[in-house]
């Protein structure tokens, strides 16, 4: 109990980032706190544009993803594997969070931008793709660890 009390305080003083070496020193593991965060990733959609650089995550860690339409063409990204992979914790459209529990895809009829976060967790290699693509850089290859 002595441990949590001195992880909330920390929250409360810090913020997140003072409560980070705390997680390790204390034993916390996992999300509590969010203490286990992945780096930011981001994803462009756009006619002709290279999707994004693949990525290795780490298996129960805390990721967000923000994909960006340009709105240069109606677009969507497909990856039903993917989705399936993770835990969405939600996606936020315009201020708009909305928690599922299953998405196959997205498709952006104009600009806009879709925040979604996440923990990784079916270790493999998992892809996101443009649907109708075949080119390699319309794909973003996961492999969750």
């Amino acid at each position: 109990m002595k441990k949590l009390a001195t992880l909330a305080l920390a929250l409360l003083i810090g913020g997140p980032a003072a409560a980070a070496p705390l997680c390790d020193d204390m034993g916390f593991a996992g999300l509590l706190a969010k203490c286990n965060r992945g780096e930011p990733i981001e994803l462009t959609l756009g006619s002709g544009k290279e999707l994004g650089e693949d990525r290795t995550l780490e298996s129960g860690a805390y990721y967000q993803m923000k994909i960006t339409a340009d709105g240069s063409a109606e677009i969507g990204l497909s990856g039903p594997d993917f989705f399936r992979a993770i835990w969405m914790d939600e996606i936020v459209i315009n201020d708009i969070e909305i928690r599922p529990m299953a998405v196959d895809s997205f498709e952006f009829d104009d600009a806009g931008v879709l925040d979604l976060s996440f923990v990784a967790i079916l270790p493999g290699r998992h892809v996101l793709r443009i649907p109708g693509s075949t080119g390699e850089s319309q794909m973003v290859t996961f492999t969750i660890q």
